[in-house]
């Protein structure tokens, strides 16, 4: 078995994963077809195109934008998405004045409905304790340079509550539509670790 793939080497936990998938599948316990399927739809379906949307609608609806920062777990819902990891959200919105970025400190509670599943950095050590206590530090890490007269607000998930950032709309997108809108926003700006960049003409 290759460890490495395109030049990278794989971790010691994708190879235990990997290794258990193999066995599973060699025993007839797991379907290939089935398994495709869940991994596309938390990582296409279920996955950060369902928070641009709601992101879009916030910045399109000034009363759906209201509902979403005073029940986030509600407002989600009026969209369709909820369920597990997902049943009790709060949504956060950056400002020129404030900036939110998301963590989860203990383990890795993120919300799937939403987001889909969460990237392999946010499940790191080195960002769960830095993001706490250094963000704008892990910021320019991921390119973003707070401003230092912009206070910057870490919200720490757990098995009771999962954050969603509502990001800035960026500039000159007064005449977009919904799914246009919808298309420029990335999972990462929904955790708060990057911006969203203007549209290109």
């Amino acid at each position: 078995m290759s460890t490495e793939t395109h030049g990278t080497p794989k971790s010691n936990t994708a190879l235990r994963v990997k290794a258990l998938e193999s066995l599973l599948l060699e025993k007839g316990l797991i379907d290939p077809a089935a398994l495709d399927e869940v991994i596309d739809t938390y990582e296409n379906k279920i996955g950060p195109k369902n928070g641009a949307k709601v992101v879009a609608r916030a910045w399109t609806d000034p009363e759906y934008k209201k509902r979403l920062l005073t029940d986030g777990s509600a407002a989600i819902a009026e969209l369709g998405y909820s369920g597990v990891q997902g049943e009790d959200m709060v949504v956060v919105e950056n400002t020129p004045e404030v900036h939110n970025i998301v963590v989860c400190t203990l383990c890795s509670c993120f919300p799937w409905p939403t987001l889909g599943l969460p990237p392999v950095w946010y499940k790191s050590a080195p960002y769960r304790s830095r993001a706490a206590i250094d963000p704008r530090g892990v910021l320019r890490e991921f390119g973003v340079n707070i401003p230092e007269g912009v206070e910057v607000r870490v919200w720490d998930s757990n098995a009771e509550l999962r954050y969603l950032v509502l990001p800035e709309r960026p500039p000159a997108t007064e005449g977009m539509s919904e799914a246009e809108l919808a298309a420029l926003v990335t999972r990462d700006s929904m955790i708060g670790v990057t911006k969203i960049e203007p549209a290109k003409k």
